[in-house]
Order: structure tokens, then sequence, then C-alpha cells
């Protein structure tokens, strides 16, 4: 196998070679997460885990392919879900453990020990244990309900997608908020949803501008909303931070979608959380898509093609989510700053990366504590890994050549980065009010 850039240089940098050793997915080492322990049951040990963890999606009408609601439907499933934790591919939590921040406010990773735990009982048989030791049902919500809460608007798109032909990209528009608001809301949260299942099954992608004005011709002044992929999940904003929302604004769906064998009408919603009205937060938060690759992504058959982005911050300002974005030859992706030195070198930190899974375009957000500060003038390193080989179970044929594209069997490198802008005043305020948390930790250590 061989490992180039997109400009066919060696491979260099940050990503070590065993961190490119995970890259291309080996089979994971299952005896690495047994436990001596085989006292380990499903009733007591097991069912918890599954409760907090799995079956938010692995129940009745959820994304999961298969239950996991009692003991019989573990059983059934005992080494596939071991091969799974062990190997991190779930809970669809894919950020490297080993390196750069790790307290994020949507972490639904398992921690080492229920890693173990969940390996040792498959080790042992999956054994049942006393049912009197199951703690009681988890009571879920409707697995249609909202994610944000009962949005405080609801707009909604149709398209009817064939049966068959190329990939289809366009836009769509609705006037669902045009006259609903006097002045400009700051949004809390939201959440764009492919309806149902045959929705989410040609939906690609979807972007949501707001369209200040109602022009349909110049989109130039349209101001991005949220992104909608595979796995996403809503976007809730920092309590001191929104997004603005112009009124008497259409709101416009840029869409791809592909066909799937069959006739679908594809229905699109998206839901927004206000917040009151009024109130105007210390920020103004932002999402964009950034960092895109600085060359014609190149990625010949049965290569592994690193590529860099860049983009630069003008203002100083507080990083608040990272999302890779790649199609499915991605296979792993890192956020870096540079900040800007009087000297000749500059200073560099690794702050995430990921490994990538196509199915799940997971929004990784900082907790408020750790959360990147950036002075004005450093720039953000957006560095990406393709790995067109066999070994990808990503990829849909490691023979052929693949470049850049927007179409499904494309490729392409960016991140999603929120972020909201500081001050000079602010931006020296959250470091002295960090560091003064900092002092207090350490003085109760």
């Amino acid at each position: 196998m061989k490992v180039t850039t997109s400009r066919k240089s060696k491979a260099r940098g940050i990503i070590s070679s065993a961190v490119l050793g995970m890259v291309i997915l080996l089979p994971p080492t299952l005896a690495s997460a047994q436990s001596p322990d085989e006292d380990i049951t499903f009733s007591r040990d097991i069912m918890p885990i599954l409760q907090d963890n799995c079956q938010e999606c692995h129940r009745a009408e959820g994304i999961g392919p298969m239950p996991l609601m009692n003991y019989e439907d573990a059983k059934l499933w005992a080494p596939l879900i071991q091969l799974k934790v062990v190997n991190r591919q779930m809970p669809p939590w894919h950020i490297d453990r080993t390196i750069g921040l790790q307290k994020f406010k949507n972490d639904r990773s398992l921690s080492d020990d229920q890693v173990e735990m969940i390996s040792a009982w498959v080790n042992a048989g999956a054994p049942e244990g006393n049912p009197a030791d199951l703690p009681p049902a988890t009571q879920f919500t409707d697995a249609t309900a909202w994610s944000i809460g009962e949005p405080d608007v609801i707009v909604n798109w149709e398209y009817t997608v064939p049966a068959s032909g190329p990939d289809l990209y366009g836009d769509i528009f609705t006037t669902d908020l045009v006259g609903k608001m006097q002045n400009g809301r700051y949004i809390k949260a939201i959440q764009t949803r492919a309806v149902d299942d045959a929705s989410r099954r040609v939906v690609h992608h979807a972007l949501s501008y707001a369209s200040p004005g109602n022009s349909r011709t110049d989109q130039g002044d349209d101001q991005f909303l949220v992104e909608y992929a595979s796995g996403k999940s809503a976007e809730i904003y920092p309590d001191n931070s929104g997004v603005l929302l112009q009124p008497d604004s259409e709101v416009r769906l840029s869409y791809h979608m592909h066909p799937i064998g069959v006739e679908t009408n594809a229905k699109i919603e998206l839901g927004i959380v206000f917040y009151p009205e009024g109130f105007e937060p210390e920020y103004r938060r932002w999402s964009k898509q950034l960092g895109q690759r600085q060359s014609l992504l190149d990625i010949p058959a049965g290569e592994v093609v690193r590529t860099d982005g860049y983009v630069y911050f003008h203002t100083n300002a507080t990083i608040t989510a990272f999302q890779p974005h790649m199609h499915g030859l991605g296979a792993y992706q890192c956020l870096e700053l540079i900040y800007p030195s009087e000297g000749a070198t500059a200073k560099t930190e690794l702050i995430s990366c990921a490994n990538w899974d196509y199915n799940w375009h997971t929004i990784y957000n900082y907790a408020d504590d750790v959360a990147p500060l950036v002075p004005a003038g450093t720039v953000g390193h957006i560095i990406s890994y393709m790995d067109n080989t066999d070994s990808n179970p990503g990829n849909h044929d490691a023979r052929n050549w693949t470049g850049d594209g927007p179409r499904t069997i494309d490729e392409m490198a960016f991140s999603w980065l929120g972020w909201y802008s500081m001050t000079d005043e602010q931006y020296l305020a959250e470091i002295e009010r960090r560091n003064l948390m900092n002092e207090i930790a350490s003085a109760d250590d």
C-alpha cells in the first residue's frame, strides 16, 4: 500500500504511522478488552449500558438496524456488539481518544471500563443472570420527536426523486416564515431531519439558508443556517450565543439527492427553537464549511492520500464545534491551530482528530471550559486522509481512481466549524476566567 499527499509528495506532518494504521481500519484485537471477571451478567451489568447508550436508536421505530431492548435481542447480536464497541464504531463517537481535547457536551462514547465489561460478558458466553437484577425499563420519547424539544417554528419541503438517473442538485424555497416575525430573532437550537426512512435513503445532504428580501436570483446575501447529512444531530448553541434570523426571510433548501431504484417522495423538515423575543445573547454564532483542500483531490487506486486546507481567523474567536466532512473514502481528519507568532517558528496545537464514518456526520460540541480560544491571526489547518484501499469498508471500489466532486461517489474534504467572534476585551476576560477556574481546581486537588 502507498501513502501520498494530494500533490504526490511523501506524507509527513502530525499523523504518526501508528495513527495511520488506525485509519486503515485493521480488524480489532478483542482479547485486549477481556476482563478476568467472568461474573458479569446481562441483567445486572449490561442492560444499564444498553439503556444509557444504545436503546435510543436500537428500539422499535429507532434508526438502529435491530432492537436491543431485552436479553434475547442482545444475546443474538452479542458477537457483533463486541466487535463494534471494541473497535469504537458504536456508539457512533469517532473522536480519537489519544489526541487533543476530550471534553464535549454531547459525548456518547463508552468508557474503557464499559467496553471491557461488554467484551468480557460476550467472552463468558453472554450469561443472562437473575432477571430480578434488571433495572426498570427506560421510558423513551416517541422516536419521531424532535431532539431539540418542540420547535417554535417548523418549515417543510417536499421533492419527488425519480427511480433512476443522475444525482440531483437544486434549491427549494418555502415562505413558511414570511410574515410570521416582526423582528429578528436569535436561534437557540436548530435541527433538520428527513422525515422517514425513504427520505433518509435519498437525501445525501440538505443545507438551509435564510433569504432576506426573498430574492431568488441573488443568493450572495443569504445566511447559512444549518446542514443536514446522514447521522447528523441537532445543533444546540452555547447559552451565551445564538444565530440571528432576520424577519420576513424565505428559507432556501440547497439539496443533493440520489435515486435509489424506486420513486421516492423526499420530505424534509427544519425545526427552530428561539430565544425569547427581544433577547440578544452576548455572542452571535456562525457556522461554515472551512478548510477546503488547497488543490484538486487525486486519489489513485490502492493508495491513502493526505490533503490539507486552511482558514484564516481575522478576529478573536471561540471555536464551539468541530464536524469533519468527507465522503466514502474518508478515513481520518484533524483540526490543528497555527497561532500567530513574532518569531521564526509558529506555535501549533492539535485540537481534535476523528476517525470517519460516512453514515455518521457527527458534530463534536466542545465543553464551554475547553472550547478553543483563537486569537486574531490564527490559521486553522484541516488535515484529511482518504483511503482508497480494500481495507476501507466505505470504499465502493478500490480499483478506481477518485477525485473531487459533489456526487456521492466523488470526494471532498473540509470541516464544518462553529464559532463566535470576540472583542479584545471579551477574549482577555475569558482567558482570565479560565485561569481562575484552573487555579481553583488546582487548589481543590
